[in-house]
């Protein structure tokens, strides 16, 4: 009578184990892969540079001493080893003249220099590509079977260069402390595909340095 209590004992927990494996493996068969999510987001950012200005710039270029908006990213560059820095006067027709400062890429900032391809001449300081720091919600939730997502997440830029990294350097380029601070948040929409997730929409828009360049700020 004993023997066949253990007997049934041991099938009792044998049950109680498969069903528990059989729960675990149900749950697992319904989670999400966030890293898919994340590789997705990081790949689709590759192609998008993160650089000190919002728009691509020709050098050499020319500032107004007196206009501090005008000069103290040209002159952090300078601090930087990027550009090269030289005064001069500028004369005005009827009114005298005033000091400028002429700017020109150095030989490391000519090194360092991303060309835009679509205007000769013009380019821009690219310190990075923006990357996923976590995965904060997805819709729908917990459904591996859906074919599209819309996932909220944080970024930054992970690895910065020397150059970037001076207090100077992010007086004058606000983004490029906000890049390193990870805090920066997005929306991304991704669609199954048969080479896995693809993103087809970002909110806010990535965007690389763009045509009708201002003058530097």
């Amino acid at each position: 009578m004993n023997t066949q209590k253990k007997t049934i004992g041991k099938r009792m927990v044998g049950f109680a184990a498969a069903g528990i494996v059989a729960l675990g493996v149900g749950c697992h068969s319904n989670a999400v892969d966030q890293g898919a999510f994340k590789s997705a987001i990081n790949n689709y950012y590759s192609a998008t540079p993160v650089c000190v200005w919002s728009s691509s710039v020709k050098f050499p270029a020319q500032a107004d001493t007196s206009n501090e908006e005008q000069t103290k990213g040209f002159d952090a560059l300078t601090d930087a080893g990027l550009l090269v820095r030289s005064s001069a006067e500028k004369k005005r027709f009827l009114i005298g003249s005033k000091q400028v400062n002429d700017y020109d890429l150095s030989d490391k900032g000519r090194s360092t220099w991303t060309a835009d391809a679509s205007q000769p001449g013009y380019g821009n300081f690219c310190f990075g590509h923006p990357e996923v720091s976590t995965i904060d919600s997805y819709s729908p939730p917990n459904d591996n079977g859906a074919t599209q997502y819309t996932v909220s997440y944080h970024y930054g830029v992970s690895t910065v260069p020397d150059w970037a990294k001076s207090a100077e350097m992010a007086t004058a380029f606000p983004k490029i402390a906000a890049a390193q601070a990870n805090q920066q948040t997005a929306t991304a929409t991704l669609a199954k595909s048969n080479n896995g997730w693809q993103v087809t929409s970002v909110n806010p828009p990535a965007t690389n340095p763009s045509s009708n360049p201002p003058l530097p700020q």
